[in-house]
């Protein structure tokens, strides 16, 4: 059973049809949209600041999803990948947004939507990514615009494979 608990009465909201893997934990102020996907071993902390996920948002492998003290929430949108043991902590992630694997995106940052965070990218306090583009290194910059064919073939592809990959675990 994976762990679900209140912290300072507040509880996990989490639909039916999203998928927790067993060894994932989500405490506290934590609210999962529909048709999400949490799995082994991620960790969603709403213990100091509340998590707000939007529907067809998968956090994979190992990922840990965190807020900052009564100062910096975080918040992601739909159509959201985020990849094995990524850190995602107080911030903003907006929609059709892929994060990579083992990627690192700090306080007060903002990912608009329709964008890719590189495996191993790390996003430092306050950057805004822009909408359509790729950000990649250390610290994360822009490194090129973003295409049709890799939203579609990218963005949508995983959200939507892990939307199936799930069901195969509900069975």
């Amino acid at each position: 059973m994976p762990i679900i608990k209140a912290v300072n009465g507040k509880h996990p909201q989490i639909p039916e049809d999203c998928y927790v893997a067993e060894n994932a934990t989500i405490v506290g102020e934590v609210s999962l949209g529909k048709e999400c996907s949490i799995w082994f071993n991620a960790v969603l902390r709403g213990d100091v600041h509340y998590i707000k996920i939007g529907n067809k948002v998968n956090i994979q492998d190992g990922a840990v999803i965190h807020a900052t003290y009564l100062k910096s929430p975080t918040t992601i949108g739909n159509n959201v990948s985020i990849g094995h043991n990524a850190i995602v902590h107080g911030c903003t992630i907006q929609d059709n947004v892929l994060v990579g694997m083992g990627s690192i995106i700090m306080d007060d940052c903002v990912i608009e939507s329709n964008s890719i965070i590189a495996a191993g990218a790390v996003v430092t306090k306050n950057t805004r990514v822009e909408s359509g583009s790729i950000y990649a290194g250390v610290p994360a910059k822009k490194v090129k615009d973003i295409s049709e064919e890799l939203i579609s073939g990218e963005i949508d592809r995983i959200a939507n494979n892990y939307v199936k990959y799930s069901s195969w675990f509900k069975e």
